[in-house]
């Protein structure tokens, strides 16, 4: 009897990591395939708004960059985590990094610790990017269906090519979000990663969040955000009542057992429950 419970933990645990394998291999063909900032000249808006940041900042993609990647490209001398703060002085300071999209680790803990069975269900994933929300989903949850809404074509492109060899439970949409009604309104969960700010002005991302208010309306359904909501809209003037909308599901982020745990991305993750 503990044999056999052995046994089928040794097999759970070796389809865990053969996930990973895949996860970081998937990860590995798209940093081939891009520049090592992982960002697109079409993406114009976000690179400047990351040029204007008040202090040096670079974007490292958290999905095809983990931290032993960054490491080794820094010991390779083809990427920095300082900068000089006086030319030609020993002063230097840390620079800012910025990820529009999940690390694994962060991926793990929203599939297995933050969102619950997910069989029959479908998920969102708004400004899909790279599609690290859907591979995750694929390899790391029951869903049966995972959507990508993703306005960039080339990003797009990327997506469609590796989900070809992957699974016919990912779909992507090449499509501004608010054109997108019927899809959100019938998501089970709807993941938003950092997903307007750098993308949109001040008003396209007011009008985004209340496209957004008014058809994430499925009684019971899930949202995820980074930052919270309270974050992301108290910059911005919009008529989001979030008292009416949404309850916020206090997580547990000390469930996450893995080593190198960067507790402070994880506390970036909120969960709220549609009401």
């Amino acid at each position: 009897w503990l044999s056999s419970i052995i046994k089928t933990y040794d097999f759970d645990e070796l389809v865990v990591s053969n996930n990973d394998v895949v996860f970081r291999n998937i990860a590995e063909d798209l940093r081939n395939r891009l520049p090592i900032e992982a960002m697109f000249t079409s993406e114009h808006q976000a690179v400047q708004k990351i040029h204007q940041h008040p202090l040096p900042m670079i974007h490292v993609d958290a999905f095809l960059y983990d931290d032993d990647v960054v490491d080794s490209l820094c010991e390779e001398g083809k990427m920095s985590r300082s900068y000089c703060t006086q030319c030609g002085s020993y002063k230097t300071a840390s620079l800012e990094f910025i990820s529009h999209s999940f690390s694994l680790m962060e991926l793990k803990f929203l599939y297995q610790h933050v969102l619950p069975d997910l069989t029959g269900k479908v998920v969102v994933d708004v400004g899909s990017r790279l599609g690290a929300v859907l591979f995750a989903g694929y390899l790391y949850s029951s869903a049966s269906l995972l959507y990508g809404v993703e306005m960039n074509a080339d990003f797009c492109q990327l997506q469609e090519m590796m989900i070809t060899f992957l699974t016919t439970m990912c779909k992507v949409v090449h499509a501004d979000i608010c054109t997108q009604p019927s899809l959100l309104q019938k998501a089970d969960v709807v993941v938003m990663n950092n997903v307007f700010e750098y993308f949109l002005d001040r008003r396209e991302q007011a009008r985004a969040w209340e496209f957004i208010a008014c058809n994430v309306r499925k009684r019971g359904s899930l949202l995820v955000t980074v930052p919270s909501l309270e974050e992301s809209l108290s910059k911005l003037q919009v008529n989001v009542q979030l008292s009416q909308w949404v309850e916020e599901v206090q997580l547990n982020y000390d469930v996450y057992m893995e080593k190198d745990v960067d507790r402070e991305a994880l506390e970036q993750i909120h969960l709220y429950k549609i009401l």
